[in-house]
């Protein structure tokens, strides 16, 4: 039985294991990068109705193609193994953003600190501390803190302000969009790379990317960041 009471119905269908040998091959990445600890993590990429998801239980260096998950665009189990218990919170970025392709969810040492620290602002849990956070991933608001894989922690990444991509939840890791996966994965290490820096950074007077730079920076690359008009 599924999460939702339905019947398991096989492995992944053979029309989608492209998708599933590109997540696994991004989950085996991830983990080798030390951003996924244990069995934590779960990546996820759209192909039509359907969304290929990592399984419940399996650390991203274990995923094998013909294991992973299947559901609709509801979130209903259609296939493959158990999807991860996050499936809401993929679902939500998409609908949040319907270009996006593919969204990665991490447990990352840095983030997790940088999301038990007060944001920096309402659009952005991380200040702009480098261009390249500014230019890869834009704003990532925090997402207020709710049981993983609850239909809370959905919510309130749904009920967020603004235009973004990729969001700190709060107590937690990050989720990072793409249009592709290769972009949501860069996202995602991005994401760690400038918690990592703010992090290091804390209690020292610390200058960041002034807001001329953040509009010329979001302007050229088309990402996201509050600022005031003018």
């Amino acid at each position: 039985m599924d999460r939702r009471g339905g019947p398991v119905t096989g492995d992944v269908p053979a029309h989608l294991l492209p998708v599933a040998e590109r997540l696994c091959a991004a989950g085996h990445r991830l983990a080798a990068l030390g951003l996924s600890p244990g069995s934590s993590g779960n990546l996820s990429e759209r192909s039509g109705d359907a969304v290929v998801v990592t399984p419940t239980g399996v650390g991203l260096a274990d995923l094998q193609p013909h294991l992973l998950s299947v559901t609709d665009d509801d979130g209903r189990h259609v296939a493959g193994a158990r999807p991860s218990k996050e499936v809401p919170l993929h679902l939500a970025m998409y609908r949040r953003e319907p270009d996006l392709a593919a969204v990665v969810h991490l447990h990352s040492p840095h983030v997790v600190a940088a999301s038990c620290l007060p944001p920096f602002s309402a659009g952005s849990a991380l200040p702009p501390a480098t261009p390249y956070l500014v230019m890869r991933v834009g704003q990532a608001p925090l997402a207020p803190y709710a049981a993983p894989g609850s239909q809370a922690l959905a919510d309130g990444l749904t009920a967020l302000p603004g235009r973004f991509t990729s969001a700190l939840l709060a107590h937690h890791g990050s989720l990072a969009g793409g249009t592709g996966l290769d972009r949501a994965v860069d996202a995602a290490v991005e994401l760690e790379e400038a918690a990592r820096v703010v992090v290091l950074l804390t209690g020292t007077p610390a200058r960041w990317l002034d807001d001329d730079a953040v509009r010329e920076l979001t302007g050229r690359y088309g990402t996201h960041w509050d600022l005031p008009a003018g």
